[in-house]
């Protein structure tokens, strides 16, 4: 089977690409004041995706600067991401398997710890014929952007029903839109055949009954019960600092512990603080409630097992063609079992 391969910047490139779009990038800054014992931080958290809601939750709640962090809210796309991990800029992100070839190529991060289960779905219009990944070879793809995780996530289900996902091999083609509205509206044109999107989005669309769903990442029996996405730490931070990778993940369970615990406050945060735009509040709940964040109670009973997860997707890759390296010995490479207590 067929490898997607990036070809990756030198590093002056990259360091003069990461320092511009970070000046360029949105921000939230943290709201506490005092001394912080690790100091200023950036997290990308202002993608709108509503499955983002421990970032929110750990920002709005104050868990980060419990944990000695001032933290800045930003905007990076997933190059910029892995810019940012290889430099020590960027502590920790959360992302799906698209990271794994990328650390197969040289990109220097771990996955540390499970952040949620599935908030993906594939949309198409009410009127359309297709119905299931066989109908999709010849179709344009709607994504939020190349290598993104509904990217990656479209690139798995087509591989495993044996269609392409390589754009040079014109099985399928995929448009990236870097604003979901605009995806949906070409979707609703005909510019599009299939938009691959975050929450809420979809799903808001689907119960106003302008789309149908054809793929739902939370229900699909390749995904069904196993975290979509990680958190991935930086290497050069879990090797000179990992107290505040520790501390990092205190926080982001603390957030998924809360939101297990309060769903309809934490829509209200999401809602008031124009994180996710979405106004059906009921929709909100019953989705945050479907990503099945961990409490500290289920991480004690081992409800969920991260490194199982991350060995099914490394496996999952290795048999499309997407990874080249012994699935076992990659799998055990790439996931950082971090203490926190």
């Amino acid at each position: 089977m067929k490898t997607s391969k990036k070809i990756f910047m030198t590093v002056c490139t990259m360091a003069m690409l990461f320092t511009v779009l970070s000046l360029s990038a949105c921000s939230k800054s943290q709201k506490s004041s005092g001394a912080f014992k690790y100091g200023k931080i950036n997290i990308p958290g202002l993608d709108g995706a509503l499955c983002g809601a421990p970032i929110y939750i750990a920002y709005e709640k104050g868990f980060f600067a419990e944990e000695g962090f001032d933290v800045k809210l930003i905007s990076a796309d997933t190059e910029t991401r892995k810019i940012g991990l290889n430099n020590g800029n960027i502590p920790i992100v959360n992302g799906d398997f698209q990271f794994f070839p990328s650390i197969e190529e040289g990109v220097h991060v771990k996955v540390v710890d499970g952040l949620h289960n599935g908030c993906i779905k594939f949309v198409v219009r009410p009127d359309s014929d297709i119905k299931t990944v066989n109908d999709l070879k010849g179709k344009k793809i709607g994504v939020d952007e190349i290598g993104g995780t509904p990217h990656q996530v479209a690139s798995l289900w087509l591989e495993q029903a044996g269609i392409s996902a390589l754009q040079k091999d014109g099985e399928v083609s995929f448009l990236p839109f870097a604003d979901g509205n605009l995806e949906l509206e070409a979707l609703y044109n005909g510019e599009l055949d299939v938009a691959a999107m975050w929450d809420p989005l979809g799903s808001v669309a689907e119960k106003a009954g302008k789309v149908k769903v054809i793929f739902d990442l939370s229900t699909d029996p390749a995904f069904k019960g196993k975290y979509c996405c990680f958190l991935y730490a930086s290497s050069k931070l879990l090797k000179e600092k990992p107290d505040e990778i520790v501390a990092l993940l205190r926080a982001y369970r603390k957030a998924q512990d809360w939101i297990n615990k309060n769903p309809e406050e934490t829509i209200d945060i999401i809602v008031s603080g124009k994180y996710s735009m979405i106004e059906d509040k009921d929709l909100a709940v019953k989705l945050i409630q479907s990503y099945e964040y961990p409490s500290f109670d289920d991480r004690k009973s081992n409800k969920q097992n991260v490194e199982s997860d991350v060995k099914y997707f490394v496996q999952a890759l290795y048999d499309i063609g997407y990874l080249k390296s012994n699935p076992s010995d990659f799998a055990k490479e790439i996931y950082a079992e971090v203490k926190v207590d």
